[in-house]
């Protein structure tokens, strides 16, 4: 079954767009990025050629790009050594307008990485290099090519392109936030969110779902997808302290996250982590190895980070003081091995969400500042959430709720004209507005107009 994907349009706007620049589609493990690209090749263009690092293909392109290399060492002259490459490589290799080259586990090669500004000035054809952060981001031999490339990042299935997959856009796209829908779509699309925040947004575990509609199968098949990064990644760690504190971060992050609902003892993120790991793994962990496990999840696509908006003065920011998963289904999972009530998780997952939304707010369409999500203390309490809209300026505390009830701090900060609006998103209710403050069924965040 073919997943509907929003990346597919931005990969449509960059073919269209001209300049001729290599499109670089990065992401972590299993988000989908060689399908989008081999799927993208095979519709746009009349010849693709498709070679990947990893495999024999990749391997026969390396031994024909190191004898061209010890060729023109001894004195052959080549006026286009990559189209000469791809000849070599393939002798019925036209290059030409409608012609697709894909480069697949880029990560596996800085050589090549590094000839992207060679494949856009010396080829007509297109070039797209596609690969997962492992390795690329300890390789201090990838080089960056800013003016001669368009990035991509493909992330995990948002709730929409969920929703796509199981035949209710058509409910959504009518939802309205503040109770003028039907109470059937309310219902239908709030069984839908509950299922995408068991489950998540890898797109193998969306198909296990739509072949058998069975949460715990759902759950095997991401359990195998975290068994392969995991394992994939200890190549890359240089000694066994670093894959022990990688290892076991995973859950110290879930144990974090209730945590940070309840109040953190440090003001440190990262020494509260660190104080997590030592306790329940090692104490032979120190503060830099944590630091580095935290980096690598985070440069993986694994995690992103929230930062801290000082009593609501967005002035007084600080970065990376929170973090969450980039995937609700990941952050599900956890909760449930560490043992997390219902309620708990229930509330952590909601406030993922919206992170997730917001961060795509920020990184895509530069729609809110600050530069990440953040949350926002007032006195002695905290909004989940503060933001300012680019559009108009205005500012934003948001709350998220699991059930009905309302947050004082979040009243005082309107109060205290801290903030303009005030965003409750709540997983039981159809919506409404009171003066400055919106309430809005969770599932809708997307929709709602900063």
């Amino acid at each position: 079954m073919d997943l509907k994907r929003n990346a597919y349009e931005q990969m449509l706007a960059w073919k269209r767009r001209g300049g001729h620049r290599t499109l670089e589609v990065s992401g972590a493990r299993q988000v989908g990025k060689t399908y989008l690209v081999n799927k993208f090749a095979d519709k746009e263009y009349a010849h693709k050629e498709y070679i990947n690092l990893l495999e024999m293909s990749g391997e026969l392109l390396m031994d024909h790009y190191r004898q061209i290399r010890e060729d023109m060492k001894n004195g052959l002259q080549l006026p286009n050594p990559v189209l000469e490459l791809m000849r070599r490589y393939n002798p019925t290799f036209v290059d030409g307008e409608n012609t697709v080259v894909i480069i697949d586990e880029i990560q596996e090669s800085a050589e090549i990485y590094n000839r992207i500004r060679e494949f856009t000035r010396y080829m007509k054809s297109d070039f797209i290099v596609t690969g997962s952060y492992l390795g690329r981001v300890l390789n201090k031999e990838f080089k960056y090519s800013a003016g001669d490339m368009v990035s991509l990042e493909i992330h995990t299935l948002d709730f929409e392109e969920f929703l796509y997959a199981v035949d209710a856009i058509d409910q959504f796209k009518s939802l309205d936030l503040f109770g003028g829908s039907e109470s059937s779509v309310y219902e239908c699309l709030s069984k839908w969110y509950q299922i995408y925040c068991q489950i998540g947004g890898y797109p193998a575990v969306v198909l296990r779902y739509l072949e058998e509609q069975d949460i715990k199968a759902c759950q095997d098949e991401l359990i195998s997808i975290i068994k392969l990064f995991t394992n994939e990644s200890r190549r890359y760690f240089s000694d066994i302290l670093d894959y022990e504190a990688y290892e076991n971060l995973f859950c110290s992050v879930a144990r974090l996250l209730v945590k940070e609902k309840k109040g953190l003892k440090e003001d440190s993120f990262s020494e509260e982590l660190q104080s997590i790991v030592v306790k329940d793994y090692s104490s032979n962990l120190g503060k830099a190895a944590v630091n580095r496990a935290i980096d690598w999840l985070h440069s993986c696509g694994i995690i992103g980070f929230a930062g801290k908006v000082t009593n609501c003065n967005i002035m007084d920011f600080r970065a990376k003081a929170r973090c969450y998963f980039l995937d609700v289904g990941l952050t599900t999972y956890f909760l449930q091995s560490i043992g997390c009530d219902l309620s708990d998780i229930n509330g952590v997952v909601n406030e993922n969400f919206v992170y997730l939304n917001l961060r795509s707010r920020i990184n895509n369409e530069r729609e809110l500042a600050p530069e990440m999500p953040a949350f926002a203390t007032f006195g002695a309490g905290e909004l989940d959430f503060f933001a300012k809209s680019l559009n108009t300026g205005k500012v934003y505390g948001i709350e998220v709720k699991t059930g009905k009830n309302s947050s004082k701090t979040s009243r005082d900060v309107l109060n205290n004209k801290k903030v303009d609006v005030l965003v409750y998103a709540k997983g039981n209710t159809h919506g409404g507005v009171e003066g400055n403050i919106y309430t809005i069924p969770i599932y809708g965040i997307s929709k709602f107009e900063f």
